[in-house]
């Protein structure tokens, strides 16, 4: 699995998503281009923000115990996964305001580096170890921009 908090590999992707116009046609699944970069941003907003509720006590017990593993492992995500709730982006979003914003959680997720991220609590999974986040932002990442042919 690649190194996300490395620069190279950060400009790489960044690379990866300024490849991708409003135009872009996913490979499989029903979201945008735009929709997909929104989604693929929820990660990062669960970690700088508060605009997503934290799961409640049985509820992060259940997403331990059945997607952790998952979504932390360096086994790749199936095309068309199900998705959970709160990152599910029906609405039309802007193309360039989704894109600078999933731009700007990569770089500031690349400047905090991974010894911040190590045993970081998630809102979902508990503490992660760097290893885990990395996985965790890379494999997301590298799933939907593949799903657009980048």
């Amino acid at each position: 699995m690649k190194n996300i908090f490395s620069k190279e590999i950060t400009e790489e992707v960044i690379s990866r998503i300024n490849t991708l116009t409003p135009q872009t046609q996913p490979k499989w699944g029903k979201m945008n281009v735009a929709q997909m970069m929104a989604h693929c941003s929820v990660s990062y907003e669960g970690i700088y923000t508060d605009k997503h509720p934290k799961p409640n006590a049985f509820m992060r017990f259940v997403l331990k115990l059945l997607v952790k593993n998952q979504v932390v492992s360096e086994k790749p995500y199936p095309k068309n996964g199900r998705t959970a709730p709160q990152f599910l982006i029906t609405e039309e979003k802007n193309f360039e305001k989704e894109k600078q914003i999933l731009i700007d959680y990569l770089y500031k997720t690349q400047e905090l580096g991974e010894n911040h991220f190590d045993g970081k609590e998630s809102t979902s999974f508990g503490k992660l170890t760097k290893q885990e986040w990395n996985n965790l932002f890379y494999k997301h990442l590298d799933h939907h921009l593949t799903q657009f042919g980048v």
